[in-house]
């Protein structure tokens, strides 16, 4: 039943308790019988052994659990920026999600950073207040701080009682009754009991302001708050629900999940006001035959259409491809359709799955969530559907890498292992790339940030045993062109006692920056056959990967094929290939091209007393602050810095702040290096 499904997640920043939260969920819904702590390294989602040494999640976990008849899909995401992609394909393929908040930070860099890939995909949310026990724990300024960071309507559900060592409970202003809970029985017991005296007028006054926020789109609760009857507890379901698919205002929660505080009114929550896969806007996708935009509408009768969001390696079974499917339904052993490839491929099974464990299942319909065994070509992203209905769901856009380090097996023949397991772990993670580098035959590694590339590593040498040494940590840089240029290139040779020969005509030129490469075909489809464009659209995109001068990926080009000149006694793929290659570089190297560096926003927490050393270091590095923000225990200082001058930046900012200050780091954007690469 679709109705009663929900695919959710849960984001926020590193060490706001995204996992902690998850283990109570699943421990309340009966999912697991004990709770597993993520500083004793036995947190359920947190199952790759690099994650239970860390402390950290690496990869998004998706399990399934049950509360109140419906059904949960659960995917706990990363919060640490250099696994920016990970929550990027899982909000990607949710219906709404649960963003939790530290009560004592507050909103913090890399909550901004999901907070915005969740508006880019349009996802409702709830938010749920963590770590209300803590020293300095302030329920009402994190209102303020998501309220003033996002412009987001905010609006309490609960209010604390107590806050900080203090916290007790809280107080449910929809029904108007005070919770705690049993500490003997590891909160899953809670009491009810009526509104304190001493805390009436104050729960009265957060009520007045929740009804008058939801009256705002409701006739019917206005009508009866201005006539002085009370709002039956129904109807304020109904209106948050309707307010929180439509992304009015996002209600607030409040808990202690250490504890054991708060977390099954979340849960209530989650069936009650997140979506169901049909309540969202249909999906959009792209009709590859009728070069059209089409909606896709969530039920099991239509077309079978799926989008892979994740690929993950297992030992024994191969790749796991995470789906979604948005229409139609898929059984054991179908065939199925990878648009994007124009390949069929045969699904062998299909699992559901419970964090690292799985049960099998015999067909998953649409709005469900599922891993396939058997497909061999799927990468993150792709589409699966048929032939009949050939539909692209939209592509993901990932961030670029911007670190690089050189690895080399320690013995020759390590080397196809090695390049065996590269293969494997950029099929799983986008923002993971290797290329070989012309001139010096090593293999490159490009990741998000240091620990991005170390974890990377540790899983190559640990989990696949693979023998490499790893050089020191190098920044990616991009080339891109200046000027716009039209090049004509004709590839005329004898192959085999035969003449080939193939031209083509192709204009490049300088795309506004960040948004990328692209290429366009501009010729009519009765000029060539099909093999003959898509021959040259791959010499494109492959030139795209190796650059202009210096060997590094382009950014921000744009190709159009202006014109072929084809002749079908001559005419071969490989030619057209070749002529679209020389094209390029010609093009390309007329097009007054330049280097581009990778620039980083950098946040800084610190103590207020560290605040001018944390500057200058920033500084010193060629960094330019942004702006300074204050909050009860810290200072945020906000900068942008290139990456070329921000390696060992951790050691020296531990050093003049005591150890007490902390930073974050995210790709913003690449901008001309100056002095070309003379400057290294």
């Amino acid at each position: 039943m679709l109705n009663t499904m929900r695919n959710i997640g849960i984001m926020a920043h590193i060490d706001a308790g995204k996992t902690t939260t998850s283990e109570r969920i699943l421990f309340y819904t009966g999912k697991i019988h004990r709770i597993g702590e993520i500083d004793d390294g036995q947190a359920t989602m947190d199952w790759m052994s690099q994650e239970q040494e860390r402390g950290i999640t690496i990869q998004s976990a998706a399990i399934t659990t049950y509360w109140r008849d419906h059904q949960i899909n659960l995917i706990d995401t990363p919060g640490h920026v250099d696994f920016t992609a990970e929550v990027e394909r899982s909000l990607r393929v949710l219906d709404g999600s649960v963003a939790v908040l530290c009560a004592v930070g507050g909103v913090q860099p890399q909550t901004e950073t999901v907070w915005r890939q969740a508006d880019q995909y349009s996802v409702p949310r709830i938010c749920f207040v963590n770590k209300m026990d803590r020293v300095g724990a302030d329920f009402f300024r994190a209102l303020d701080d998501v309220h003033e960071k996002f412009g987001a309507v905010c609006l309490p559900l609960q209010i604390p009682i107590g806050q900080g060592g203090d916290f007790e409970g809280v107080i449910d202003l929809v029904r108007m009754r005070e919770i705690r809970w049993d500490a003997d029985s590891e909160g899953e017991k809670m009491e009810f009991s009526p509104v304190a005296p001493e805390r009436t007028e104050e729960a009265g006054n957060w009520r007045e302001k929740m009804l008058d926020v939801i009256s705002s789109g409701s006739d019917e609760i206005t009508e009866l708050v201005l006539d002085g009857k009370d709002v039956p507890e129904e109807l304020i379901v109904k209106e948050i629900r309707k307010g929180v698919l439509s992304r009015t205002f996002v209600p607030f929660l409040c808990g202690a999940s250490r504890r054991n505080q708060g977390i099954q009114p979340l849960i209530d929550a989650i069936v009650d006001y997140l979506p169901a896969p049909d309540e969202v806007p249909a999906a959009v996708g792209f009709h590859t035959k009728k070069e059209e935009e089409v909606q896709i509408p969530c039920t099991p009768d239509g077309v079978a259409l799926g989008l892979v969001f994740k690929i993950q390696y297992d030992r024994e079974a191969g790749s796991l491809c995470y789906v979604r499917m948005y229409s139609g339904k898929i059984k054991n052993g179908d065939q199925i359709y990878n648009v994007g490839k124009k390949k069929r491929e045969r699904v062998n099974r299909i699992l559901r799955m419970h964090s690292n464990k799985s049960e099998p299942m015999d067909s998953v319909e649409a709005g469900d969530i599922a891993v396939f065994i058997g497909p061999k070509l799927a990468q993150t992203g792709d589409t699966l559907g048929s032939e009949g209905m050939p539909i692209l769901l939209e592509k993901m856009h990932f961030p670029e890498p911007v670190i690089s380090v050189s690895i080399e097996p320690k013995t020759m023949s390590e080397r196809d292992k090695l390049k065996e397991t590269l293969e494997v772990l950029s099929r799983e993670d986008p923002t993971f790339t290797s290329r070989e580098d012309a001139e010096t035959g090593q293999l490159i590694i490009s990741g998000m940030g240091e620990l991005h590339i170390d974890v990377l590593v540790t899983r190559m040498i640990h989990d696949f045993k693979v023998q490499a040494r790893v050089g020191n940590p190098q920044v990616t840089y991009r080339e891109s062109v200046t000027a716009t240029v039209e090049h004509s290139e004709l590839f005329s040779k004898n192959l085999g006692g035969k003449d080939v020969a193939a031209g083509v005509t192709i204009r490049v030129e300088q795309l506004p920056r960040g948004s990328g490469n692209r290429y366009v075909n501009m010729v009519k489809k009765s000029a060539a056959p099909e093999d003959i464009f898509d021959a040259i659209e791959q010499a494109v995109t492959s030139a795209f990967q190796s650059g202009i001068q210096y060997g590094y990926p382009c950014a921000d080009v744009g190709v159009t094929l202006v014109a072929v000149d084809y002749n079908e006694l001559t005419a071969t793929p490989f030619a057209f290939t070749s002529a679209a290659s020389m094209a390029f570089d010609e093009a390309c190297r007329k097009a007054s091209p330049e280097l581009l560096e990778p620039v980083m926003n950098v946040d800084i927490l610190c103590p207020k007393d560290f605040v001018g050393d944390a500057m200058s270091q920033i500084t010193q590095r060629g960094g330019l602050i942004s702006s300074l923000e204050s909050k009860p225990s810290v200072e945020v200082v906000h900068a942008q810095a290139p990456m070329a001058k921000m390696f060992g930046f951790s050691t020296s900012l531990r050093s003049v702040t005591q150890g007490r200050a902390s930073f974050g780091m995210t790709f913003s954007h690449f901008e001309v290096k100056k002095g070309g690469l003379g400057q290294f």
